[in-house]
């Protein structure tokens, strides 16, 4: 078999069962969702491709516990999930941003909400807005408080990196870069007017997400952009 056949590429990159159940990673930036007459939540626009029967419902994620203004003026393409219900496979990817399965037993973490990739049924989830409008102009406009006993699934941009947070000792991070902490941290959102900008955000301040306590917190080496903005109309 010649090394470049079109036999060997389909070979060399095919879909291969690994067991690993519900959740299964493809590789580092594709997940494989199993699915046995029941249903996960998704971001939505990540699946590419799927077998099976399956059904897909779209959900806003700002829907819960907002009002429909608010929904209409924040919630962006990142802000979305579907609903993938039926039996079979469903094959999801973000970008290519590289994929981390997390499997919570009765505990809790908060996850920016561009960086939800899926999550079982079984765990619940509430939207958590930063409590400063200016956490608009600091890109972390929303986050999601994931909770229970189940698997999520969370992307990054290349390896993430997790922080300890110890009492008396506490991180500061930035919140372009904040991808999710522990469910017992509350981040206070802070501005420093020394720090000037020279990255081009045009507010001339720096936002910091400082976290005090016993925790984690975990940062990618990517400054994300907002997801959106309010809008004037």
């Amino acid at each position: 078999m010649s090394r470049y056949s079109i036999d060997q590429f389909v070979e060399s990159t095919r879909q291969r069962d690994h067991g690993e159940g519900f959740f299964e990673l493809e590789s580092e930036r594709m997940l494989e969702i199993k699915l046995q007459d029941d249903w996960a939540w998704m971001k939505y626009g990540a699946m590419i491709a799927y077998s099976g029967a399956m059904k897909f419902e779209r959900e806003g994620i700002l829907e819960k516990g907002l009002g429909k203004s608010l929904k209409k003026a924040l919630t962006g393409e990142g802000a979305r999930l579907s609903r993938a219900s039926g039996s079979g496979r469903v094959y999801v990817a973000d970008s290519g941003k590289k994929i981390s399965i997390l499997a919570l037993e009765d505990e809790a973490i908060v996850v920016n909400g561009s960086d939800i990739l899926a999550f079982e049924q079984s765990i619940d989830w509430d939207i958590k807005m930063m409590k400063r409008v200016t956490a608009i102009a600091a890109g972390g406009l929303f986050n999601v408080r994931l909770q229970g006993t189940g698997l999520i699934a969370i992307s990054t941009h290349f390896d993430p990196m997790t922080l300890v947070v110890e009492p008396g000792h506490p991180v500061v991070t930035d919140p372009n870069a904040t991808v999710a902490w522990s469910g017992s941290l509350t981040p206070e959102l802070k501005t420093d007017l020394q720090f000037k900008s020279f990255l081009g955000r045009g507010s001339g301040e720096s936002f910091q997400m400082r976290f005090e306590g016993a925790g984690f917190v975990v940062v990618q080496p990517y400054e994300e952009l907002a997801l959106q903005t309010a809008s004037s109309g």
